[in-house]
């Protein structure tokens, strides 16, 4: 198991994105929609791959998001969960604290192979961040089908991908303030 972990650490040192080709998700942007920001995504589905029943892409550790925002193309079932199985054979990170985002095809007729499906979204809220919305490198993990005639079976990847900075919780926020506070209060005691 560490020999693939590292099989692939330095795959995505070469490539700097993908291991292998199938459903690939890009960071298409945000967008202010209210006080509200949307993350878009969209992606590509590769020369060898195509998307049947079943297979989906997840983007892991994006944090959290406004239930119920999510968008997708038709016959894309949208979950969000803090632990998500990753495809056989890849090893993305996955934070059991911080929530993914995952997209499955249900669909009958398969997406052939060279496609561009439309956007993928959520809604974060916009107070999480000072200023603009600021993105870090997370991680997807996807999994395709081979288009027939290519051998059988599924094509899974795992890449880079552009996620929100995580923002503690106001809750958490709070805590330390009011910890910073007590220290505070304490070290000024301590002076008297």
């Amino acid at each position: 198991m560490k020999k693939s972990f590292l099989i692939t650490l330095i795959a995505f040192a070469t490539t700097g994105s993908a291991v292998r080709a199938d459903i690939i998700p890009s960071f298409a942007g945000t967008t202010p929609s209210g006080t509200n920001t949307v993350w878009s995504y969209h992606i590509d589905i590769t020369t060898d791959a195509q998307v049947t029943t079943g297979d989906f892409f997840t983007i892991y550790d994006f944090g959290p998001f406004i239930a119920g925002s999510n968008t997708q193309m038709v016959d894309w079932k949208f979950s969000s969960s803090l632990v998500t199985a990753p495809p056989f054979g890849t090893i993305p990170p996955d934070d059991p604290n911080i929530a993914n985002l995952t997209w499955t095809y249900t669909g009958t007729t398969p997406i052939p192979a060279s496609s561009v499906p439309g956007l993928f979204s959520v809604t974060v809220a916009t107070s999480q961040f000072q200023g603009a919305p600021q993105t870090r490198t997370g991680y997807f993990a996807a999994q395709a089908t081979r288009v027939p005639g290519n051998d059988s079976g599924k094509l899974n990847n795992v890449g880079r991908i552009s996620v929100p900075v995580p923002i503690p919780e106001p809750t958490t926020v709070s805590l330390i303030l009011l910890a910073a506070a007590g220290s505070g209060l304490k070290a000024i005691r301590r002076r008297r």
